[in-house]
């Protein structure tokens, strides 16, 4: 049985390297899927700014379907022959703030692998918890990837983070 793992797309969808990125994991023998996760809400290929995108497409995507999605998704693989007790995810921008819920939500997941994403937010009926707000309830290891002069995710927030979940662990 092949280890499966999800894919998160940012926020223009699953483009040519987020299926690249499936095609480097299937070859190193995983079972690699990259859901459309935003079909429902449209598809940001269409629009021609990432204001557009982020207005009409990425606030419209509830957390809960993306997690149910996802959760679907695991299962889909594990009916395929996947290993269901070797569930990873990782994901870019919008998808490494996905990792954080995810990892949260569902206590079958081994591992997780953020690429940025933000860690803090405003909750809303659509987004009601941000990674900060779960780094005590974790079923599986993150590793977030953050880099120091990114403008859209301050350090602060990600030593805010690190402080959740050093507290988490004690």
């Amino acid at each position: 049985k092949l280890p499966i793992v999800l894919v998160v797309q940012e926020i223009f969808g699953v483009h040519e390297y987020i299926r690249d990125v499936c095609r480097r994991f299937a070859h190193q023998g995983y079972l690699a899927i990259a859901p459309e996760l935003f079909f429902r809400q449209g598809d940001p290929r269409t629009l021609q700014n990432i204001p557009d995108i982020l207005q009409n497409i990425v606030a419209k995507v509830p957390d809960a379907q993306v997690m149910a999605d996802l959760d679907a998704c695991a299962a889909w693989a594990a009916a395929q022959g996947g290993d269901a007790e070797r569930l990873a995810i990782t994901g870019f921008c919008w998808g490494g703030r996905i990792v954080w819920l995810y990892a949260a939500h569902n206590p079958a997941l081994k591992a997780g692998v953020a690429w940025y994403g933000r860690l803090t937010g405003t909750a809303s009926t659509l987004t009601p918890r941000h990674p900060l707000d779960v780094a005590g309830a974790l079923h599986a290891p993150v590793l977030g990837l953050y880099g120091g002069q990114d403008q859209g995710i301050p350090v602060a927030d990600v030593e805010q983070m690190k402080a959740a979940l050093a507290a988490a662990r004690s």
